[in-house]
């Protein structure tokens, strides 16, 4: 590509060197033609001391055509290259930037205003990549390499010029220095304006309906006029610096222009017409041609910040994602064991989760409760290790901080809070790899009973899912995510609050498609409802990051706990029907159950699984010492 740039500029510059050696030519037969005129006219007699020189047209005319289209060939050579570089540079930027986006820590979008810094990032700054900093920079060069030109040939010509020339370099060097230094602060000041104004843009967009019903319209505008006024500040203060540094960049144009013409004008009898000329033509274009120059190089430099922005993502930290291999049917069972594991995010003080310490078995069905900000969905980070953990948290034995990452996520379904539906066919959502068959996913669909709705469509599962899920409704976002999950058949299934933002009958289809589906699988259930896991086989109470363990029925009969002061918030009424549900789920779970005559030797992890036969025949008299007896067990 230099090759291409130096050929271009080499031919266009010989072409005009070319056209300045013909006018000499000519100026010099022209002149030994008006001698022979003269002569003849004064003597009235023919003489042979005027020698005529022959000027091959033809020749010079053939040269100048062979050199036009050299230009042409090489200068689209050129372009080519240039377009070829930048473009493969600018995708693989691109790329880069976007996987180490996916491969970074859920720490790095917990930042404020990540999502407007992101949005910047593969908007702005990758429109940047894409065609303004390559055009920029392709002018750069093309001008560099013309202003090289004009003053070889203005230096040829007038070699005085060059002193003059070199003067005029390292004002314009410093002049460059300074203005840069200071218009790439006022860029990266541009940057960090603007992402406040996208980030409220689109979490307005995103928050529209609550804007409306809160009648917030009008602090939402506000607070996006002074976002957009500090931007719009930035940008001012950019214009005007450009402005500063043309202004003295004409100036220092005009004084090289004046100092060629002076010393022409000076050595004008001993100079050819022609060169003096061409150098004088080439000097007024360098006006022009010298400014823009450096106008451009320092506008590179500006552009290069969003370089430096791409950059800055691509070496974002990645997560740590090796591990040993384990076999491709882990987990067998679903075990999973916190062994005084804690969580604490990065950047904060507090531990979300403090010093758990449980176990869970296999197939069972544990019910997560908690206030908001009780560390509910921090149990999830730590089993995903979204969030690098303390302590150890066993499946199967196996320690998942020694897991490979790819791994483990991979072998842990779940159906989040806010289904995530791509804009993509159906089937893509479901099955994004492909790797099951159609039939198998009329099956999932089936058995989350989508499968006659889906059909109603009629275009099946090429069914086209509109930006973000739009052509569904919230509750068929979640039974697609429990169709996904369903197909996935994995041992350990993680439910977060799925039935939060659906109606009671989508509720009820949704905890039927749960209880039969998945009785082989360890499941955990965050509840945003109590009534969806006070029949579960455990709960987990989470309070200020502490943990509570134990039976429903159990813990209920403890004053102390947090789940019982969260069932009698909700009313006498429905706390009643939640003990009555928690009863009825310990007494039909407990009942099915092998029976263990060997009370004293029963564990106290097994005890909240195996209802001895003697705690199944005691009467109500001493219920109340075998349930202390139990708790001891705990």
């Amino acid at each position: 590509m230099s090759i291409a740039f130096f050929a271009t500029q080499g031919s266009f510059d010989f072409a005009d060197i070319w056209l300045s050696i013909w006018a000499n030519e000519e100026e010099d037969k022209y002149a030994a033609l008006m001698t022979q005129n003269k002569s003849l006219t004064e003597a009235f007699v023919n003489t042979t001391e005027v020698t005529i020189p022959n000027v091959n047209t033809h020749f010079n005319l053939t040269i100048l055509v062979i050199i036009a289209v050299a230009v042409i060939l090489c200068g689209l050579t050129r372009a080519l290259l240039f377009l070829n570089v930048t473009l493969n540079a600018s995708q693989k930027l691109h790329n880069w930037m976007f996987d180490s986006i996916l491969a970074t820590g859920i720490d790095f979008f917990q930042k404020d205003s990540i999502t407007g810094q992101i949005q910047n990032r593969f908007s702005r700054d990758v429109r940047q990549l894409d065609s303004t900093l390559p055009k920029t920079l392709y002018e750069f060069l093309q001008c560099a390499l013309i202003v090289i030109g004009i003053a070889l040939v203005a230096g040829f010509t007038v070699p005085w010029v060059l002193i003059i020339l070199v003067i005029l370099t390292v004002l314009f060097v410093r002049c460059r220095r300074y203005y840069v230094k200071t218009s790439c602060q006022i860029h990266r000041l541009i940057k960090t304006t603007l992402s406040p104004v996208k980030g409220h843009a689109t979490s307005s967009q995103d928050g529209v309906y609550t804007i409306r019903a809160c009648k917030a319209e009008g602090n939402m505008i506000d607070l996006y006029d002074r976002f957009q006024d500090e931007h719009t500040k930035a940008t001012s203060l950019s214009l005007t610096s450009e402005r500063w540094f043309a202004i003295r960049l004409d100036l220092l144009c005009a004084i090289f222009v004046v100092a060629v013409s002076l010393f022409c004008v000076a050595q004008s009898d001993g100079l050819n017409a022609g060169l003096v000329g061409l150098s004088v033509t080439y000097a007024m274009s360098l006006m022009a041609l010298f400014q823009w120059c450096v106008r451009q190089s320092a506008n590179v430099a500006n552009q290069m910040v969003s370089v430096e922005s791409v950059l800055e993502y691509i070496k974002l930290t990645p997560e740590c994602t090796t591990g040993k291999p384990l076999p491709p049917e882990w987990p067998k069972n679903g075990v999973i064991s916190f062994v005084w594991a804690s969580l604490k995010y990065p950047g904060t003080e507090q531990l979300a989760l403090k010093d758990l310490n449980f176990t869970i078995t296999d197939k069972e069905k544990v019910g997560i409760v908690g206030r908001t900000g009780a560390g509910k969905s921090s149990l999830i980070t730590m089993l995903f290790r979204l969030v690098e953990s303390k302590g150890k948290i066993l499946i199967d034995g196996e320690d998942i901080n020694e897991i490979e990452l790819h791994t483990l996520r991979q072998q842990i379904a779940i159906v989040p809070q806010d289904p995530v539906l791509f804009t993509r066919s159906l089937r893509g959502n479901i099955d994004p790899f492909n790797h099951y068959q159609d039939e198998d996913i009329w099956n999932a669909l089936n058995e989350v009973q989508l499968k006659e709705e889906i059909e109603r469509l009629g275009e099946g599962l090429n069914v086209k899912v509109a930006e973000g899920g739009s052509n569904f409704s919230v509750g068929q976002h979640q039974l697609i995510c429990l169709a996904r999950v369903l197909l996935l058949n994995r041992k350990i299934v993680i439910i977060d609050e799925a039935t939060a933002n659906v109606d009671n009958q989508t509720d009820a289809k949704i905890q039927g498609v749960i209880k039969q589906k998945f009785k082989n699988c360890t499941v955990l259930t965050i509840a945003h409802r109590l009534q969806t896991v006070m029949d579960s086989h455990r709960i987990l109470v989470l309070d200020k990051g502490n943990a509570t363990f134990g039976v429903p029925h159990l813990l209920l009969q403890d004053k102390d706990c947090s789940l019982l002061k969260m069932v009698e918030e909700t009313g006498e009424m429905m706390a009643s029907s939640l003990k009555k549900i928690a009863k009825e789920a310990y007494e039909s779970q407990y009942e099915r159950l092998p029976i263990s005559d060997d009370f004293d030797n029963v564990n106290a992890e097994n005890v909240l699984y195996k209802r001895t036969h003697q705690e199944r025949n005691v009467t109500e008299d001493n219920e109340e010492e075998a349930n202390e007896k139990t708790k001891l067990l705990q």
